[in-house]
C-alpha cells in the first residue's frame, strides 16, 4: 500500500502538520526526506530497512556523504540534502543562543557542546566565553589533539577569555570512544583551569565532555 492510500493522520507529512514533529518516529522522520522508497517499497518501509541495517539514525547519518550515498535508498542528492538538514539544525540552535539566552542550566551548554564537538574523531577541546550575564559571546575550538588526547595549554584559553573581554568560561571536550565519563586526568585539568583562569577574574563555570548519549556536566557531578 502507498502511503498516499494510508489513513490520513497516519501518513508522516500529515501526522506531522496535525501533532508536531515530535511525534514522528525517526523512520517516518527520514522518511519525510527520502520522498520515496524502494522499488515496491513505501518510503517509511525503506527508512525503517535503513536504520536496522545501521543500528541507529545517529549510526546512520554521522557516516560522511561519500558513504551515505552508497546506501540503497539514499543517493547523493538524499545524501546531502540530510547532511543539510543536520546542519540547517544546528545552526537553528547555534542562533538561538546567538540571541542571548542565558546559560544558566547546565543542560543548555551540554547540548551546545554536544552538537559541535559529537561528530569529531579527534579528542578536541573548546571553549564557550561568556559575558556578565551567562549569554554568549564566543565559541571557539581551541585544541585538537589524537582518538584519545587533547592537550590543553591555560594560557593560550586565558588570552582568548581576555581578548573576548569574557566574565565566564565554560570548557568542553569530546570522547571519540564514546564513553562521556570524566577520567582523572579530565578532573585535575579542571580544577588547574579554573585556578588560572580566577587569577584573571574569570569563573570557570563547567566542563562538559562529549561522547554517547547525553553529556557530562563535571559541574552537575559536584567535580568543579
Amino acid at each position: 500500500m502507498r502511503i498516499r492510500d494510508w489513513p490520513v493522520l497516519e501518513r508522516p507529512r500529515e501526522k506531522l502538520v496535525a501533532r508536531g514533529a515530535p511525534a514522528l518516529s525517526d523512520a517516518e522522520l527520514l522518511a519525510l526526506f527520502l520522498g520515496s522508497g524502494l522499488r515496491g517499497q513505501d518510503a517509511v518501509t525503506t527508512a525503517r530497512a535503513l536504520l536496522n541495517a545501521h543500528g541507529s539514525l545517529r549510526a546512520l547519518l554521522d557516516q560522511p556523504i561519500p558513504l551515505m550515498e552508497g546506501q540503497r535508498g539514499i543517493g547523493r542528492a538524499r545524501a546531502c540534502l540530510l547532511t543539510a538538514a543536520i546542519e540547517l539544525g544546528s545552526r537553528f540552535y547555534a542562533a538561538t543562543l546567538d540571541r542571548g539566552e542565558p546559560m544558566a542550566e547546565p543542560g543548555v551548554a551540554g547540548d551546545y557542546f554536544h552538537r559541535k564537538l559529537r561528530g569529531h574523531a579527534s579528542e578536541t577541546f573548546a571553549a564557550m566565553f561568556l559575558d556578565g550575564r551567562l549569554r554568549m559571546i564566543g565559541f571557539e575550538e581551541i585544541f585538537t589533539g589524537t582518538v584519545d588526547k587533547a592537550e590543553i595549554y591555560p594560557r593560550e584559553l586565558c588570552r582568548r577569555a581576555l581578548a573576548c573581554n569574557a566574565s565566564a568560561v565554560i570548557i568542553g571536550h569530546n570522547h571519540p570512544s564514546g564513553t562521556p565519563d570524566p577520567s582523572l586526568a579530565d578532573r585535575e585539568a579542571t580544577l588547574e583551569l579554573r585556578r588560572v583562569l580566577k587569577c584573571i577574574d574569570v569563573r570557570l563555570l563547567d566542563h562538559i565532555i562529549v561522547g554517547d548519549g547525553p553529556p557530562v556536566s563535571l559541574a552537575a557531578r559536584g567535580l568543579l
